[in-house]
């Protein structure tokens, strides 16, 4: 099983072990990870579930789609390597995936 590591704005540090197939914002849910909301359940139709992907795994996520795009626009201090965590599919490649929760979420 992958793991990821969800870090607060605090730097509080919340490691998952996570399911290949299913996405990271469903296993920050699964295992209560403060700051991500998921307000519509991962239909890609809110920005609750913004993160930063750590740079050094920016590559292996892949870039957004425009429909990702769009609702990042409605997201608080977008950066470079925001993500909507609903749109990232995790697979054995991720394993060890860091990604960051915005200030205004945590």
């Amino acid at each position: 099983m992958p793991k990821i590591t969800f870090i607060t704005s605090s730097g509080e540090s919340h490691d998952v072990d996570a399911a290949a197939g299913s996405t990271v914002m469903e296993n920050a849910i699964k295992n209560m990870v403060p700051g991500i909301e998921a307000e519509c359940g991962g239909a890609c139709a809110c920005a609750t579930c913004h993160v930063y992907v750590d740079a050094a795994w920016n590559d292996k996520t892949g870039e957004p789609e425009p429909m990702e795009e769009d609702m990042l626009d409605f997201a608080q201090d977008v950066r470079d390597t925001s993500r909507l965590s609903c749109q990232i599919r995790v697979t054995d490649a991720l394993d060890g995936l860091v990604v960051h929760i915005p200030e205004n979420q945590s």
